[in-house]
C-alpha cells in the first residue's frame, strides 16, 4: 500500500493548508480578543456616560473592522480544503467533523455578523443599551465560533463519541455531547481562546504606545493601555493554567508528541522539565547517543505536569517505538499488527458481504472491533513512523512558546502597575518593549500551532487514521499550482490589510464623533 502513496501530494497538500492557517491566524485572535475589549469600553461607557470610552470603543471596533473583513475570506478557503485536498479524510470523518462546521456556521457565524452590522452602524441610531448587548454578542459569537473549530479540531486528536460503519467504511456519531465537551476539546478551546485574548491585549498595547510616543491621543492611549493590560494579565495567567491542562491531556492522549516537546528518547521515572536545551543533532531512535549537548531542567515536573506525580514513568520515543514491558508499553510493531489484522477482517467483512454471507460478515466484525483501536497503525509500513519526524521544530518551538508566555506575564503585569501609579508615558523602554511584543505574541501562537499539529504526526485522527492516506485522489501539480495561487493571492491580502489599518492608526480617533454614524 505504501509504493502507491503520492508523498509529493501528501506533502503540498499538508504544505497548502498549513499556509492558509498561517494567514488566517494572523487574523483570528484580533478579531475574537479585540471584541472583549470594546464590549467592556462600551460598558464603561453606558454605566458612566463618559463619551471618551464611546470614542475608545467606537476606535477598536473600526481596527477590529478591518481585520474582520479581510479575516472571513482566509477562513473560507480553509474550510474548502477538506473538500478539495482531502477527500479521503472527509468522507471517513465527515458525518463527525462536518457536524460542529455546520454548527459553527448556523449558530455562531450568523450571530456574529448579524450584530456585527448593529455595532458597526449603530453609533447613536440603537438604544445605547441595545447596541452594548450588540457589541457583547459579537464578542459570544467570536468565541462561540472558535469553540466550534476547537472541537472538531479536538476530536482529531482525540476521537471519542463515534463508531465505526464496516459497511460504509465511515466514522459515525453516537455521542455529540462527548464530542462537545471531550475534555481535550475543552481544554484545547480554553487555551487557544486565552491566547487570542492575550495577543489582542498586545495589540492595543502596541498602537496605544505608539500614540504615547507620538505623544498623540494620550487619553484614550493611557485608557486603552490600562484595559488591554488588565484583560491581557488575567488572560496570560490563565493561559499558563490551561497549557498546564494541554500538557496532562497530551500525556494521557499523545504520548509520542509529549516525548518529542521534551526530547525525551528515552523513558524516566520522575522525569524532570528541560527549560532550556540544545538537541544533540546526531541523535537517532534506538541509539546510546547523548540526548543533549547541554539542558537546564526542573527535576522532577514532566511526571507531575503529565501524571500529577512526582515519581511517574513517563514514556521516551524509545519506548514508544521499540516497547516497554516493565512499564506495559505496547511497542509500535505489535501495534502496526493489531492494526493489519483489523484491516484484514474489514477486508473480510466486504467479502463476505458481498457473497451474502452473514456469518461470515459477523465474525469478521467481531474480529475487526476486537482490534479497531489499533486501525490506523496497520498502514504504517515502520514503527519509526509514529514519531513525528520534526523532533527539534517540535522541542524549540514548544520552548519559545513557554518562555514567551512567562515573559507576557511579566510585561503585562509592568504595564498594569505603572498605568495605575500613572507613570506608564514617561517608560519609553517600556513602551517600546510593548510595541515588540505584539509580534512577539503572534510568533508564541504560531509555535503553539506548530508542537500541536506538527507534534500529532502521522495522524489526521489519533491512532485512527494516517495523514498520509488522508488526501484527495488528485494530481500533485493541481495542489503545487494552487499552492502558489494561493500564497499569492492571501500575501496581496495581507500587505492590503496592513496598508489600510496603518492609513487608520496614523489617522487616529480624533476624527470619530460620539454623536452617532458608523466609524469611517
Amino acid at each position: 500500500m505504501i509504493e502507491n502513496i503520492d508523498f509529493t501530494l501528501v506533502n503540498w497538500s499538508r504544505g497548502q493548508f498549513a499556509m492558509i492557517a498561517f494567514y488566517h491566524w494572523l487574523f483570528i485572535p484580533i478579531t475574537i480578543g479585540t471584541t472583549y475589549i470594546i464590549a467592556i469600553a462600551q460598558t464603561i461607557h453606558v454605566k458612566t456616560g463618559d463619551p471618551e470610552w464611546e470614542r475608545l470603543a467606537r476606535f477598536w471596533a473600526k481596527l477590529f473592522g478591518i481585520n474582520f473583513a479581510i479575516g472571513v475570506g482566509t477562513g473560507i478557503i480553509l474550510g474548502l480544503e477538506f473538500g478539495t485536498n482531502w477527500a479521503n479524510y472527509s468522507w471517513i470523518a465527515g458525518d463527525i467533523f462536518g457536524a460542529p462546521l455546520a454548527a459553527e456556521g448556523i449558530m455562531a457565524f450568523f450571530l456574529e455578523s448579524t450584530f456585527i452590522a448593529v455595532m458597526f452602524f449603530g453609533w447613536g441610531k440603537v438604544g445605547k443599551k441595545f447596541h452594548l448587548l450588540s457589541c457583547w454578542l459579537v464578542a459570544f459569537g467570536a468565541s462561540l465560533s472558535a469553540l466550534w473549530i476547537l472541537v472538531a479540531n479536538g476530536w482529531m486528536n482525540y476521537p471519542v463519541g463515534m463508531v465505526f460503519n464496516p459497511d460504509t467504511a465511515r466514522h459515525e456519531m453516537v455521542d455529540f455531547w462527548a464530542v462537545l465537551f471531550s475534555p481535550y476539546a475543552m481544554n484545547k478551546f480554553l487555551h487557544t481562546i486565552t491566547s487570542c485574548l492575550v495577543i489582542s491585549a498586545f495589540f492595543v498595547i502596541a498602537i496605544s504606545s505608539w500614540y504615547l510616543l507620538k505623544k498623540r491621543s494620550i487619553l484614550l492611549a493611557k485608557r486603552s493601555i490600562v484595559l488591554a493590560a488588565t484583560f491581557g494579565l488575567l488572560s496570560s495567567v490563565y493561559l499558563a493554567m490551561t497549557g498546564d491542562g494541554s500538557a496532562y491531556y497530551v500525556a494521557q492522549k499523545q504520548p509520542a508528541k509529549l516525548a518529542t516537546m521534551e526530547g525525551l528518547f528515552d523513558g524516566e521515572e520522575g522525569a524532570g522539565l528541560v527549560m532550556m536545551g540544545i538537541l544533540n543533532p546526531n541523535k537517532k531512535l534506538g541509539d546510546d547517543k547523548k540526548d543533549f549537548l547541554f539542558k537546564m531542567e526542573i527535576p522532577k515536573m514532566l511526571s507531575i505536569l503529565g501524571y500529577r506525580d512526582a515519581n511517574a514513568f513517563v514514556p521516551g520515543m524509545n519506548d514508544l517505538v521499540y516497547g516497554n514491558e516493565e512499564f506495559g508499553i505496547m511497542s509500535a510493531e505489535e501495534k502496526m499488527e493489531k492494526g493489519r489484522i483489523a484491516l484484514g477482517a474489514l477486508a473480510d467483512y466486504k467479502e463476505a458481504q458481498k457473497n451474502n454471507d452473514p456469518q461470515g460478515m459477523e465474525e469478521a466484525e467481531l474480529l475487526f472491533n476486537e482490534y479497531y483501536q489499533y486501525m490506523g497503525y496497520g498502514n504504517l509500513h515502520s514503527p519509526e513512523m509514529i514519531i513525528p519526524r520534526k523532533i527539534p521544530l517540535i522541542f524549540y518551538s514548544f520552548r519559545i512558546m513557554v518562555i514567551s508566555g512567562m515573559l507576557f506575564i511579566g510585561v503585562l503585569l509592568l504595564f498594569v502597575y505603572l498605568s495605575v501609579k500613572n507613570r506608564i508615558e514617561n517608560q519609553k523602554w517600556l513602551l517600546y518593549v510593548g510595541i515588540w511584543c505584539f509580534p512577539l505574541s503572534f510568533i508564541a501562537s504560531m509555535c503553539g500551532w506548530i508542537v500541536a499539529e506538527v507534534g500529532r504526526q502521522p495522524w489526521t485522527i489519533q491512532g485512527l487514521l494516517p495523514t498520509m492516506i488522508s488526501t484527495s485522489n488528485i494530481s500533485a501539480n493541481a495542489v503545487i499550482a494552487t499552492f502558489w495561487l494561493f500564497a499569492t493571492m492571501l500575501t496581496v491580502l495581507v500587505i492590503a490589510e496592513y496598508r489600510i489599518m496603518i492609513g487608520a492608526i496614523r489617522k487616529g480617533p480624533d476624527n470619530l464623533s460620539t454623536k452617532g454614524g458608523p466609524n469611517v
